[in-house]
């Protein structure tokens, strides 16, 4: 078959895999088409390639089966495309501790794979995340407001930030999620106080601005988005817990209608609705949301990072 060139990005520059290391391939139904182009690059240099398939993942963060996890462990290299996330698995983070090298690309698609966030330079990224990091860390309050409407404010405090950098993975126990290109901190619970206008995306692209009030933390009021709301319901208040903030760093990066590559638009950032546990925080829940805002002013300790999408940092 045809092997798509984000495919050979990911096995030959990201993961720098070697003839003879070991690898898998984890993939569900969903994304086999994906994966099989992986397992094909694998193969391609010489790599003792593994290709395992499990049912779709009802959920984010759902443990794969307990062989599977096992085998993880197991291994020099590992590449994870689902339609869930299992970035935050117990299952990956054991296999990190144990050495392997580590990709997720959860949602990820063929033309995903060749376009956008994939052709990206990975090292222009790190440095740019790190320097933007270097000027947020220890912060405690954050600000994020657009000319159509949105007026965020949260706390920070004692929060760590954490980067999506480099795409990068060389050595062991390094893990990744790709395409890379985003820094993000889960708020303090009940902090976040204002309004939101995601103009992005919100599970889907949006063809109208979805208007969230957001009181004590918790997203309030939902005026739009019918199926977001279907699927926040599916939680209680825990899904409508303020989770995240992130903000895009990778300039190949474009908003279709996928978490995995809107959130690392460059000039956007992200909130995150329901679960923060994968991340530092205290609330665990079955859903995790993204809504995507575009152009925005970015102030962290009334320090301007980012002004109506452009990178001030």
């Amino acid at each position: 078959m045809a092997i798509s060139d984000g495919a050979k990005v990911t096995i030959e520059t990201c993961l720098n895999v070697k003839k003879g290391e070991s690898v898998l391939i984890l993939t569900d139904d969903s994304k086999e088409a994906v994966a099989q182009h992986l397992y094909q690059a694998a193969l391609n240099v010489g790599a003792y390639t593994i290709f395992a398939k499990i049912p779709d993942l009802e959920n984010d963060g759902q443990e794969p089966p307990a062989p599977v996890a096992r085998l993880m462990k197991e291994m020099d290299v590992i590449v994870i495309t689902t339609e869930k996330t299992m970035s935050h698995t117990m299952a990956r983070r054991r296999a990190t501790r144990a050495g392997a090298r580590i990709a997720t690309m959860p949602g990820i698609t063929v033309q995903m794979m060749d376009e956008g966030g994939m052709t990206a330079d990975f090292k222009e990224i790190r440095r740019s995340i790190f320097r933007v990091a270097r000027k947020v860390r220890k912060s405690r309050t954050l600000r994020v407001v657009t000319d159509i409407g949105t007026d965020l404010k949260m706390d920070i405090t004692g929060r760590s930030w954490i980067t999506d950098d480099s795409g990068i993975c060389h050595r062991k126990g390094d893990f990744t999620n790709l395409p890379a290109g985003e820094l993000f901190i889960s708020p303090t619970e009940g902090s976040a106080e204002g309004i939101l206008m995601v103009d992005g995306s919100f599970i889907s692209t949006v063809q109208e601005p979805v208007k969230v009030s957001v009181k004590g933390g918790i997203a309030d009021k939902i005026t739009g988005a019918h199926e977001v709301v279907k699927e926040l319901n599916k939680g209680g208040r825990e899904a409508r817990n303020i989770a995240k903030f992130g903000m895009g760093l990778n300039p190949k990066a474009r908003v279709v209608g996928r978490v995995l590559e809107d959130s690392k638009v460059l000039g956007t950032v992200n909130i995150g609705f329901g679960d923060n546990s994968m991340f530092g925080g205290q609330v665990k829940s079955p859903i995790h949301l993204l809504g995507i805002i575009q152009r925005p002013t970015v102030t962290v300790d009334n320090v301007l990072i980012m002004k109506e999408g452009e990178l001030k940092a």
